[in-house]
């Protein structure tokens, strides 16, 4: 085996396992998002936000933004 084609296979090997891991974790929420909505929903239908967020924080604001 040439010296090139075993460096291409381990680079290819590489990119795939690192494909293979972030597929479930990012690229299929990205592309089913409306599953992940209901999910959201059933999730949080007992919740009420100002129960379980303390208040009196302050929100970080954009420095860039204008006013």
């Amino acid at each position: 085996m040439s010296k090139n084609l075993r460096i291409a296979l381990i680079f290819g090997g590489f990119v795939t396992a690192v494909g293979v891991t972030l597929y479930p974790l990012y690229f299929y929420p990205l592309t089913h998002v409306d599953e992940y909505k209901e999910m959201q929903k059933l999730n949080r239908a007992g919740f009420k936000q100002e129960d379980v967020q303390p208040t009196g924080l302050k929100v970080w604001s954009d420095p860039f933004k204008s006013k």
